[in-house]
């Protein structure tokens, strides 16, 4: 399926080797599932929002809240090497322009955030590599490299404990509304949306496992299942693996858009970087 023309929300389309009848007996099995094992589920109203973390089981919950046993805190050590080392033609580092990474405090409350120069806006990881480019003059990371994924998680880590304060930029509201649009469109074979799972089935079960309000108050965050640190992006594009839709490619303007509405949804919710799940 291929989503996100500039015209419209279109659901995905391309070859189905999935006959229609056993694509329905496949849905009907799973919502037929999620019933029988979570009636009574509710869907958030007022502020009833909750971290997943509350969601998860009392190992994982005391692996994030010790910095000694949270495997993420690798991440942020690694950024913080990171951090002081020169880069690039320029032979700048973070620290020579930033200071201590203290002084990024706040910052990753407010991301996405809409560039002026682009004319749209960009997430966290964007705004490091474009200083990475500009300021640096070194070669942009990789999507998903440990290097951008220890950066990232060093800035978020200093806003720890801090609300979401997404910025009421009016330049921002077309794109948010589109997120929001995306978060409510049913996509893949399966025929599933974002708020299916997180808004009207958040707190059954599926399987073991708790279905959560899917706040993104933790990235990036080390998921056991990885065993890595991984971005929303990737989340957001497992998902919609998970629902047997193309995913967006990583930085794509769907995926801001998505993640710009998430941060809405979760604003003033506190950020908790680097969280851990299973």
């Amino acid at each position: 399926m291929r989503q996100g023309a500039a015209s419209g929300l279109v659901p995905r389309q391309g070859p189905d080797p999935i006959p229609q009848q056993t694509r329905r007996q496949a849905l009907f099995g799973i919502l037929l599932f999620a019933w029988s094992i979570g009636q009574g589920l509710a869907q958030p109203t007022g502020d009833s929002r909750r971290s997943g973390l509350l969601d998860m089981r009392p190992a994982t919950q005391a692996m994030q809240r010790d910095d000694s046993a949270n495997p993420g805190m690798l991440a942020v050590l690694q950024g913080g090497q990171l951090w002081g080392q020169p880069q690039g033609q320029a032979g700048r580092s973070c620290a020579g322009c930033h200071g201590e990474p203290s002084s990024m405090a706040g910052v990753a409350t407010r991301y996405p955030a809409f560039d002026a120069r682009l004319g749209r806006p960009i997430t966290l990881e964007q705004r490091i590599q474009a200083c990475r480019s500009d300021r640096q003059q070194g070669p942009l990371l990789a999507a998903e490299s440990p290097d951008l994924l220890a950066l990232t998680t060093l800035v978020a880590h200093q806003s720890r404990g801090r609300p979401i304060a997404p910025p009421e930029d009016p330049r921002l509201q077309p794109f948010r509304e589109r997120g929001q649009q995306r978060y409510e469109q049913r996509i893949g074979q399966l025929n599933f949306s974002c708020r299916d799972c997180h808004d009207t089935m958040a707190g059954g079960r599926l399987g073991a496992s708790i279905i959560p309000q899917g706040h993104p108050t933790a990235y990036p965050i080390y998921r056991l299942e990885w065993q890595a640190m991984g971005s929303l992006q990737r989340r957001l594009r497992n998902c919609m693996t998970g629902v047997r839709a193309e995913p967006f490619n990583y930085s794509a303007i769907e995926l801001i858009e998505l993640e710009l509405h998430l941060a809405w949804r979760a604003r003033q919710m506190l950020l908790e970087t680097p969280g851990v799940r299973p």
